[in-house]
């Protein structure tokens, strides 16, 4: 079992920058693909970010292309999210998921990610 821990929410201002970091414990997710997913009040959890087991590939929404950057530390067992240039519509509750073992490039499928965090909470004010 491996237990997610999502840290660096925050309000912050339009135009503003946050990093998100999400740390594993309980084992390694070296091998696996990581996600980030958000959910905003009365809507459902949508794909961000995700990045391969080995950091070489990544994909995004469109909706943060440019401004957003998933990365990961295997020596730390984290994953984080860069977030710049941040807009109200950005607020919503941020999500890592864990995913496939050895996916190259990770997957915009929530169903295909286990062990979600608590979430941390990203408010962006205009």
């Amino acid at each position: 079992q491996v237990q997610m821990v999502e840290s660096g929410g925050g309000l912050v201002q339009a135009g503003g920058s946050l990093r998100l970091s999400c740390a594993a414990s309980g084992r390694t997710i070296n091998r696996n693909a990581m996600g980030w997913f958000r959910q905003a009040p009365g809507k459902e959890r949508e794909f961000v970010a995700c990045i391969g087991w080995s950091g070489g590939s990544t994909n995004y929404v469109n909706a943060v292309k440019g401004r957003f950057t998933i990365s990961r530390d295997n020596l730390k067992n984290t994953v984080y999210l860069q977030m710049n240039s941040l807009k109200p519509e950005d607020t919503a509750v941020y999500y890592c998921g864990v995913g496939k073992l050895y996916s190259s490039a990770g997957s915009r499928n929530s169903n295909e990610y286990d062990f979600w965090g608590q979430g941390t909470q990203v408010t962006v004010s205009s």
